[in-house]
């Protein structure tokens, strides 16, 4: 996840995730990049971009509609992510779900 994530012309859907972890590890990082793989199986997905450092992670999911985002949520394996995100590895977290109606792209 060390690039930019290659969208479509909008509209489509940004799921922002901020979050602070706890202390313990207990196979978070596994979890975190199986979510990725799972996610990208997903009908509607468009793409994913991370950064993380020892206080903060801000995670950035694109999807191509709001019903894409919600059958993520539904999903059983990332619901069982979800329960031990708030039980063992987040100190607090935030979700935004944003249309997104114009994006620019700049590469060498």
């Amino acid at each position: 996840m060390s690039e930019i994530a290659k969208t479509p012309q909008p509209p489509y859907y940004a799921v922002i995730f901020a979050s602070q972890r706890t202390e313990r590890d207990r196979d978070y990082r596994k979890m975190a990049d199986k979510m990725v793989e799972l996610a990208s199986e997903q009908n509607g997905f468009l793409g994913i971009e991370s950064a993380h450092d020892h206080k903060l992670g801000i995670t950035v999911s694109y999807w191509e509609s709001l019903d894409a985002i919600k059958n993520w949520k539904e999903n059983a394996a990332h619901k069982v992510a979800q329960e031990r995100g708030k039980k063992e590895w987040y100190k607090t977290f935030a979700l935004r779900v944003c249309k997104v109606e114009r994006d620019t792209f700049f590469e060498i």
